[in-house]
């Protein structure tokens, strides 16, 4: 099975680009257009991992990065921004996100990433099913 990964940008070219290219690489693609739809997404989905954009309409990325972490702690997110400050990052690590990356994205450092955060994922529920099974 393929890994999933939802993408939530409010700009649909930035979204059919991404598709594009993870759907190449082999990912399982959704997208959400904002943090309310992401968040239905992710009920009903729930992808291995989330490309968050942070600066969209309604309710922002932070707050949807709160929410995803509230009941989600297993979903690996990402922080995609072209109005990235170090406040921003400090604050989306802080809540749980993997890594913030900077508008234009780097296709190559995305993917990176990308893999990075899923073996991350994957050390984590090993860690986890290593610990059940010795208690």
């Amino acid at each position: 099975m393929f890994p999933s990964i939802l993408i939530v940008d409010d700009e649909p070219s930035i979204v059919q680009s991404l598709k594009g290219i993870l759907s190449d690489e082999g990912f399982a693609v959704l997208s959400a257009s904002n943090g309310y739809e992401a968040l239905k997404v992710i009920e009903k989905e729930s992808p291995d991992l989330v490309l968050l954009d942070v600066w969209m309409p309604g309710i922002d990325g932070i707050e949807t990065l709160k929410e995803i972490k509230k009941d989600n702690q297993h979903i690996q997110v990402i922080i995609i921004t072209g109005h990235g400050t170090i406040d921003t990052a400090v604050k989306a690590t802080k809540l749980g996100a993997y890594d913030f990356i900077e508008k234009p994205l780097s296709i190559d450092k995305v993917i990176v990433t990308i893999n990075n955060a899923l073996h991350f994922r994957r050390l984590e529920e090993e860690n986890r099913y290593l610990r059940k099974k010795n208690h």
